[in-house]
């Protein structure tokens, strides 16, 4: 027998006054034991629960038959039960809920189910062993250390859609497209795609848009898409990425199968997870617990901090109980590496540290990543004393979890709601170039600190909002009639000028401290034509084009350079990055003994090399740190190129960007990344 879920007691008594006796014991959900199988439902309002089974996961399959159905007992802690003397692994149910005043009847599938039949309508019962794929009792997750963690954030179903990516046509767009580890671009041998081309990228993570069960596309139709961030059954796999949506345990082997691929492949795996809001307000939790984890403003009405319309009311103790639980199952059950929190800023501070605590007492589990967004839609109404895990409450969070950061973000390319203002790298440079400063030390000065380093994802373009690339193209090229070829790269002056801004920021996300984060794409100048919120846009809008990953061939070199920089230089991580006065509106900073030099200008520049040379000693008062190799007095310090954006491929060409006669070239538009070597003085 495995325990699907652990109860999880310790820290969950409430704040405030609870209307309803509380089950922070028992087991809830349906799991198989040695005798038999146990149901058990948290419904302390209803006055009957009666438990249906099933033979099929939907009444519109030809053979589904109603087996049996089984009134429930409950119990003090405001739990329904119920133990049947058999094995049940594969059967469906739902439940039957009668509460008081009219003979209000629900039915609900199970909050805490763990696989459900087609678009998630009933819970099936399942033998978790069952699911497992053939060696995933030896699956492991990757042993990266933060510090080397660099995020591709992509879709399921995006990853393998397009029609290019080699993958076998029953598995694009499936979890099993992960499987492939040597698809090429149409079959031609020559250029990877999807797994082989992420070894080839080099990032270490994979975050995925939300997997779980959501409810916005129909499971039977292959042709809809969304994003997914619309809950419906959060412990169980979405079912349109599996090859028989109908099959409640096929989902999960087969989810469980492309987690063991990535990890195979040294890749750690990232869930993205939305417990700030449901599907519909007319969920199974409210079906089952009418009118308790759901938040409501004052006058009755539902809080809409979400901007979808029923906020989740994560301080309530029951669902801060199955959120802790939730996640650690995910992590437990599927291996996960890391969880990446949607509208964190929604959700309270005492769940988010639970969640902490609870991974870190599974085996290897402070390793897990968690991050997530410190802010939400507008505002939301919570009980009192609740401290919420946006901006103002990110000082309450454990210190490993971490936060996207916007400030980096809008400095680099401007405002991210405003599609003409720009950044530093795109047009407004002399504004931005303090932020800059403060950005590549992942913000630590007293006066505008967010926390450790670790805590600080560095980014520029994520699934919301327009592509990095397209808010250049659109702050760059306003007005343009060419704007739909410059979206496409096509040759021209613009497009250079897009593509060296790219560059720029690239440059900057990867030196900076704190944990670099993309877009799937960005690599290779990712279009959605301007649009800026496309969840349910389709795939074509949606994909990963690998036709295009390699026509931008020199961008995508340079991103690869980028990450095998930053592999190879961990350091970087946590390294104080000192600034020091750059000419212009160019920027340089130091950690240990590698310099970063950026001019966005128009102009070239060259900057004293003695400055980067010196950073520590003249901000410390402290000797001058040499590197490996300073044995005396004879050695003399020289700055030597490891990377140059205005380079095809980011290779330096020695005859250019070595520093000469103290001073350090700035070529215009340029980021130039430096090695401190010593050499034998023979003047």
């Amino acid at each position: 027998m495995i325990q699907a879920f652990e109860p999880l007691s310790e820290g969950l008594e409430p704040g405030v006054a609870e209307p309803f006796p509380l089950c922070l014991e028992r087991t809830l959900g349906a799991e198989v034991c040695e005798s038999g199988t146990q149901f058990a439902l948290w419904a302390p309002s209803a006055r009957t629960v009666t438990l249906r089974l099933f033979t099929r996961g939907s009444s519109e399959q030809s053979d589904d038959m109603l087996i049996e159905t089984v009134t429930m007992a409950k119990q003090s802690d405001g739990a329904w039960t119920a133990d049947l003397p058999r094995n049940l692994d594969g059967v469906y149910y739902d439940y039957l809920l009668e509460f008081d005043g009219g003979g209000v009847t629900h039915r609900s599938a199970d909050p805490w189910a763990r696989a459900a039949g087609v678009n998630g309508r009933r819970s099936m019962v399942v033998d978790l062993a069952r699911t497992d794929p053939e060696g995933w009792d030896e699956d492991e997750r990757p042993r990266t250390p933060t510090s080397e963690t660099m995020v591709w954030e992509a879709h399921v179903g995006s990853f393998s859609n397009n029609p290019h990516s080699g993958v076998p046509e029953e598995h694009r767009g499936k979890y099993l497209a992960f499987t492939y580890d040597d698809t090429t671009l149409d079959g031609d041998g020559e250029h990877p795609t999807c797994m082989n081309y992420l070894r080839d990228l080099g990032v270490t993570a994979v975050q995925l848009l939300p997997f779980y069960d959501y409810g916005s596309v129909d499971e039977r139709d292959p042709s809809q898409f969304n994003w997914g961030y619309d809950p419906l059954n959060y412990n169980v796999p979405e079912g349109s990425f599996s090859t028989d949506p109908y099959d409640g345990a096929n989902r999960i082997t087969e989810c469980k199968r492309m987690i063991q691929s990535l990890h195979a492949n040294g890749i750690k795996v990232i869930m993205d997870v939305v417990y700030n809001h449901m599907y519909s307000a007319d969920n199974w939790f409210e079906r089952t617990v009418p009118g308790y984890y759901l938040r409501r403003n004052d006058d009755g009405t539902l809080a809409n901090g979400s901007g979808c319309g029923d906020d989740m009311q994560t301080e309530r103790a029951m669902f801060r109980r199955f959120i802790v639980e939730s996640v650690t199952y995910w992590a437990r059950e599927y291996h996960l590496d890391g969880f990446r929190f949607d509208l964190m800023g929604l959700i309270d501070v005492q769940t988010m540290n639970m969640v902490r605590a609870s991974l870190d007492r599974l085996p290897g589990g402070e390793s897990i990543l968690m991050y997530g967004e410190p802010w939400a839609a507008g505002p939301t109404n919570t009980l009192p004393g609740t401290e919420l895990a946006n901006k103002e409450g990110l000082r309450y969070l454990n210190t490993r979890i971490g936060h996207f950061c916007d400030r980096t973000r809008d400095a680099i390319k401007g405002h991210v709601f405003y599609m003409e203002r720009k950044g530093y790298v795109n047009g407004d440079a002399k504004a931005n170039k303090p932020l800059i400063e403060l950005g590549a030390d992942a913000w630590r000065a007293p006066e505008t600190n967010e926390g450790e380093a670790g805590q600080i994802i560095q980014y520029v373009s994520a699934h919301d909002d327009l592509t990095l690339w397209d808010k250049l193209t659109m702050s760059m090229c306003e007005g343009d009639e060419q704007l739909d070829a410059i979206f496409d790269a096509e040759p021209s002056p613009q497009t250079t000028a897009v593509l060296e801004a790219n560059k720029l920021a690239a440059g900057i996300i990867y030196t900076a401290a704190g944990i670099p984060f993309m877009l799937a794409g960005e690599e290779f100048g990712k279009t959605k034509h301007g649009n800026d919120n496309s969840f349910d846009s389709g795939k074509e809008v949606n994909e990963v084009d690998w036709r295009r990953a390699w026509r931008m061939g020199e961008l995508r070199d340079y991103y690869r350079r980028l990450i095998a920089l930053r592999r190879a230089n961990p350091d970087w991580f946590d390294a104080e990055h000192i600034a020091v006065d750059a000419p212009g509106n160019a920027v340089a900073y130091r950690m240990h003994d590698t310099a970063v030099t950026v001019n966005p200008d128009a102009d070239d520049h060259t900057i004293a090399a003695d400055k980067l040379t010196h950073a520590y000693a003249d901000d410390a008062h402290d000797e001058l740190p040499m590197p490996a190799g300073a044995d005396d007095d004879t050695a003399q310090p020289r700055w030597v190129c490891m990377l140059d954006s205005t380079m095809h491929d980011g290779m330096p060409d020695p005859r250019r960007t070595e520093s000469v006669d103290g001073r350090m070239p700035m070529p215009a538009r340029s980021l130039r990344v430096w090695r401190l070597e010593t050499g034998r003085d023979t003047r």
